[in-house]
């Protein structure tokens, strides 16, 4: 047991030191990865959908989209560092964008965990339920302006 403790320590430690203040969302992320995944396969049945392997890979590989979503923003972040380094603006800060990437899909997989949840029959309190109305509604109203608005521009929307 204590060789464990002593991998696990040494593994986050190794996280912690190379991805600073990037290390907690990215750690939340994948904690909420493994939830969202577990509780839809749990509520699969009570959705009265078959679990195949297609549908558990194309959901794997949604998750690692996400950490690579995360990754883009972290090289952004680093262009932007390098960039105003090379005219001596020191940043204050190493991975803003991508921290905010990793919050955002910490929030999407919260708002899947809790509708996984539903379908299961857990009932939530009242507040989550307003929470998880409220972000996704702000999402759909914000793409619609969105989309909108480059219709608007002559730019075409492809699906």
């Amino acid at each position: 047991m204590d060789k464990i403790k002593a991998i696990c320590s040494s593994v986050l430690g190794l996280l912690t030191g190379l991805l600073g203040a990037l290390a907690v969302p990215v750690i939340l992320l994948v904690l909420s990865n493994i939830i969202d995944y577990a509780t839809g396969l749990a509520a699969s049945k009570y959705r009265k959908q078959q679990i195949s392997s297609y549908k558990s890979i194309r959901g794997i590989t949604k998750k690692i989209c996400m950490w690579l979503l995360i990754c883009v923003g972290a090289i952004m972040d680093q262009l932007i560092v390098y960039a105003c380094g090379q005219v001596h603006l020191v940043v204050p800060f190493d991975f803003a964008i991508a921290c905010v990437v990793a919050i955002w899909l910490i929030c999407n997989e919260i708002i899947s965990i809790l509708e996984n949840m539903q379908d299961i029959g857990v009932k939530l309190p009242p507040f989550l339920n307003k929470l998880m109305v409220n972000i996704k509604s702000q999402i759909e109203e914000k793409v619609n302006v969105e989309v909108e608005g480059m219709n608007n521009g002559k730019t075409e929307v492809n699906d």
